[in-house]
């Protein structure tokens, strides 16, 4: 890596476009140049009457990922942006991107991982388009294996779906499209933290997306989400304290909102026709690693627990806990009303926040056993009809949260 760092390499000198893909990355030199071929070659094919640009948001990568993107092959110019030296962050990234959105006065922008094995030219067709046309934000929908993703699917999806009534599935999908206007909502925004910073990212910004009240839709990607994928009882590291922190912090600030909204509505869906179907690959559960987690929670956090949870949700987890393998549960709504305590508790109290994150991880891993047994033997399409009934139970729980918030802020 060269030991000179700069803020923007940006040779052809651009100055305004109307269309922008992102791609955010760090230490990506390996798995960079594929998306941004595949980016190139949708915006010449889709999009040839605009003047466009691929933006590579870095983090000062020290493997090189500034040259591999500069190196790549593309007719449409390239700008790379980075943080600081130190600076590290998808969401600081996003920072760079948005004032760059507004320097350059793009209309649409679309973002994508950057390993990311499975983007056609056409996913840059189906993020962007719809932004052409009276949408202001699309979020992706893709077949995912049912045990991939099981933060979107056990937290993220349920719960912003029942806080502020949207139906968006992947609410944290890493690929998706916003109008440049939006940019300017996102840098004025008074909630931003660490966690935002990290990856709270993609769920902040739709949320704030589905808080401004702009026209939201989800565009069908037509191929399944083909990254790094991984066993979701191993190390989850950072990640999930950061979404799941993301979605508590912003439920102070739009109280006012949510606080209102009963049931959820269905969100437009832009470009149907899927044709053949491909499957996603297969990811691999350790069911008696997740169960192993979920019992170690005990010794480890029960303390924790007792002050974080109502009476009744504690005494239920020791209900769950003596239970056989072979008839292991851990019903919808005693999840939901744990996860409403969980945010009550980070609004509320003094508790050390880090501490009470870190408690919800083997909670997490017993939901996510539950979760793999009960969809075992069902299709892809069947667990995703298990998942919406998921969310009309939350959705069914959310007077809970209402009374339970009411009552702690007086």
């Amino acid at each position: 890596m060269s030991d000179t760092f700069e803020k923007e390499i940006n040779q052809e000198h651009i100055e305004k476009v109307d269309m922008i893909v992102c791609i955010p990355s760090y230490n990506e030199a390996d798995s960079i140049s594929y998306p941004t071929t595949q980016a190139d070659k949708g915006l010449i094919k889709y999009f040839k009457n605009y003047s466009c640009v691929i933006i590579n948001c870095d983090n000062n990568s020290p493997d090189n990922t500034r040259q591999a993107f500069l190196d790549t092959p593309t007719s449409t110019p390239k700008i790379y942006l980075s943080t600081a030296p130190g600076i590290k962050g998808k969401g600081n990234n996003f920072r760079n991107l948005f004032q760059k959105v507004v320097d350059l006065q793009a209309e649409a922008v679309v973002v994508v991982d950057a390993d990311l094995k499975s983007i056609t030219p056409e996913w840059i067709k189906h993020l962007g388009e719809p932004l052409f046309s009276d949408f202001s934000y699309v979020a992706p929908l893709y077949v995912r294996h049912k045990y991939d993703g099981t933060i979107t699917n056990g937290i993220a999806y349920p719960l912003s779906r029942a806080l502020y009534g949207r139906r968006v599935r992947q609410p944290i999908g890493g690929d998706f499209g916003f109008r440049g206007e939006l940019a300017s909502v996102y840098l004025e925004s008074k909630v931003w933290d660490d966690a935002v910073a990290n990856f709270g990212i993609d769920i902040w910004m739709t949320t704030l997306a589905i808080n401004q009240q702009v026209p939201i839709c989800q565009s069908f990607m037509g191929r399944p989400k083909i990254h790094r994928t991984k066993d979701p009882g191993s190390d989850l590291g950072p990640m999930f304290r950061q979404v799941v922190g993301t979605i508590f912090s912003m439920m102070k600030y739009f109280y006012p909102y949510w606080i209102k909204i009963k049931y959820s509505r269905p969100t437009a869906i832009y470009g149907f026709g899927l044709g053949e179907m491909e499957m996603p690959p297969k990811v691999e559960v350790n069911t008696q690693n997740l169960l192993d987690k979920f019992h170690s929670g005990f010794e480890q956090y029960s303390s924790v627990w007792e002050e974080v949870l109502t009476i009744d949700v504690y005494k239920k987890l020791f209900e769950i806990k003596n239970m056989k393998e072979s008839e292991f549960d851990f019903p919808t709504d005693l999840w939901a009303r744990l996860l409403f305590d969980m945010a009550i508790t980070h609004r509320f109290d003094t508790i050390d926040k880090g501490l009470m994150m870190e408690s919800l991880i083997p909670l997490y891993f017993g939901r996510t056993l539950a979760f793999v047994k009960k969809t075992k033997k069902m299709s892809i399409k069947q667990a995703e009809e298990a998942i919406e009934g998921d969310c009309e139970t939350f959705e069914m729980t959310k007077p809970y949260l209402v009374q339970q918030w009411k009552e702690k802020a007086g």
